[in-house]
């Protein structure tokens, strides 16, 4: 029954995993995932973590990315995707809901969730797409005071705290890794470098920080996309793909929305589509019917819906 109905690994382990991977050397890459489901899938390949992203919470509601999901909508969406799987997740808490207080109850909130850490950024509130034009950051002693308060309300030592800074793109590079350093001399145990434009910049991000450092590998937005055997060589210890995912499916979804509204049929679209057998296998649908049979029982056949 172990790791069927919820993840076989307990959230302190998580966190704790984290956390050695953060200090391992070695490139922690976190995938996005927009449901519990894309979190399995991430967790069968063999990647280190998973990331929710804000963004990717708020389209999938139908909103924009400017600061409109609340605290319970996020912690609540985050239980669920880090509940299915034995790797640490980390969720994107924007600016923290509001005032320090707001952010120190986030931190409780997620940390009762299951998460592993989470990240507050350094925009106004309400933010707006790292990505995009026409941000505004705080000044550097209101986010300080953000991470003081996220870093006091946590109770699990290994949860992770991670502080982003979009000053890079506002105030200038010199300016985000100064930032940088005053938000890890407030507890942030993570630094999240946002839209850095390419290998010279997060060289230079590393070479001044001398802390966990992580990139943002986003497609079409200001940062260069670099592999992850060139972030592991510049010295970053993690790495997100917070749209990926989503952007694939909804790209695939629209293609075949568009074919079947032409065409009539789906009928076309059979082999671009995951088997049944294929989910079923992902689900672990005979490991259920194995568990107890007598109260639920089902066969599993092959083939497609």
């Amino acid at each position: 029954m172990s790791g069927l109905l919820s993840s076989a690994t307990a959230p302190a382990a998580k966190r704790a995993a984290f956390r050695a991977g953060l200090a391992s050397g070695r490139l922690q890459r976190f995938p996005g995932a927009f449901s519990p489901l894309v979190a399995k899938l991430i967790a069968e390949i063999g990647f280190e973590g998973v990331y929710v992203s804000g963004a990717v919470l708020s389209a999938d509601l139908g909103l924009p990315d400017i600061g409109l999901t609340t605290l319970t909508e996020v912690a609540g969406r985050g239980a669920q995707i880090a509940a299915v799987t034995d790797l640490p997740t980390l969720i994107d808490a924007d600016t923290g809901f509001g005032e320090p207080l707001n952010a120190a109850r986030a931190a409780t909130a997620l940390e009762d969730a299951g998460l592993a850490g989470c990240h507050l950024e350094d925009q106004v509130n309400p933010k707006r797409c790292g990505h995009l034009d026409g941000k505004a950051v705080v000044p550097p002693a209101e986010m300080v005071k953000r991470l003081r308060a996220a870093v006091a309300a946590r109770r699990d030592p290994n949860f992770v705290i991670c502080a982003r800074t979009d000053a890079a793109g506002t105030e200038g590079l010199p300016a985000a890794i100064d930032r940088a350093k005053a938000y890890a001399d407030a507890g942030a145990d993570l630094i999240f470098t946002e839209a850095l434009s390419g290998p010279g910049e997060f060289e230079r991000f590393r070479a001044a920080v001398d802390v966990p450092l992580l990139a943002n590998m986003t497609e079409f937005g200001k940062s260069e996309l670099l592999t992850a055997r060139q972030l592991g060589d510049i010295g970053y210890n993690a790495v997100i793909y917070p749209v990926t995912t989503l952007r694939l499916a909804m790209f695939a979804v629209e293609a075949g929305l568009r074919e079947i509204d032409t065409r009539g049929t789906q009928s076309g679209l059979l082999d671009r589509m995951q088997h049944r057998s294929r989910l079923y296998e992902l689900l672990r649908y005979a490991d259920y019917n194995e568990f107890d049979s007598e109260i639920f029982n089902f066969t599993v056949q092959g083939g497609r819906w």
